[in-house]
């Protein structure tokens, strides 16, 4: 789910897009440089828009101007299948959890960040012995979540709809404790991967794709460390011992 919702509006096409400043467009919304390119266009019926890259954090990402309005981007999150008691689900979330767990102590607080409508890896979580809050801005809105700090945060199928991933990947750098695990489970871009080709990139709610050096990045920026222990997988490792991130 994305966390940063947009303002009211559905897609926006190439039209509107040429009226808009070069700033306006290309400026990274993750290390806010403005020397982007473009990455890709899909003329594909009922996702025509623009794709950017950033040659500073190898971000690509969506425009604003052609992201899902809050309605139109919650109906498209209630046809996904995230029911925590199917199997299946289950088995995709333990791709995280699986490489996450053993990481921590034996219990702690943690935080879903993104849910769902179905939380389905915080229960999960909580089966394993953990207290667990949920955030969701579509389902579980509850802010005051975000107002806690946490020994391990969650982010599954959740970057991808960050709108404004610098100020998300902030957001949960000020929540997690010192010492403590962010997980995030994404698709990762590689370097081999057919962007034109990949099937992630054709869904409207996703806006912003990250590949390892991007993660190496971010880790960077916020004085974490990274490690990647299996595919679409990236845990994020705050030192207990930290100056501020800027």
């Amino acid at each position: 789910m994305r966390v940063n919702a947009t303002p009211s509006g559905s897609c926006v096409y190439t039209s509107q897009v040429n009226r808009l400043s070069e700033k306006q467009v290309r400026r990274c919304p993750l290390c806010s440089s403005e020397t982007t390119v473009l990455f890709f266009t899909s003329t594909q019926k009922n996702l025509e828009r623009t794709y950017y890259q950033c040659r500073v954090c190898d971000l690509v990402f969506v425009p604003p101007e052609f992201h899902l309005g809050p309605e139109a981007e919650k109906t498209r999150y209630l046809t996904h299948n995230n029911d925590p008691e199917d199997a299946a689900y289950r088995a995709f979330l333990a791709r995280l959890w699986d490489e996450l767990r053993p990481r921590l102590s034996t219990s702690g607080r943690g935080l879903d960040y993104g849910a769902g409508p179905g939380p389905a890896l915080a229960a999960m979580m909580k089966e394993s012995g953990y207290s667990i809050a949920v955030y969701d801005p579509f389902f579980y809105p509850d802010r005051s979540v975000l107002c806690a700090n946490y020994q391990f945060i969650t982010c599954t199928e959740t970057a991808e709809h960050f709108s404004s991933p610098r100020g998300d990947f902030m957001r949960l750098h000020e929540m997690l404790e010192p010492g403590g695990w962010l997980g995030v489970m994404t698709g990762i871009l590689s370097a081999e991967e057919r962007f034109a080709d990949w099937y992630y990139h054709r869904d409207p709610t996703h806006v912003a794709f990250y590949g390892e050096n991007t993660f190496r990045w971010i880790a960077k920026w916020l004085q974490w460390e990274v490690e990647f222990p299996r595919t679409n997988v990236a845990l994020f490792h705050k030192p207990d011992q930290m100056a501020n991130a800027r």
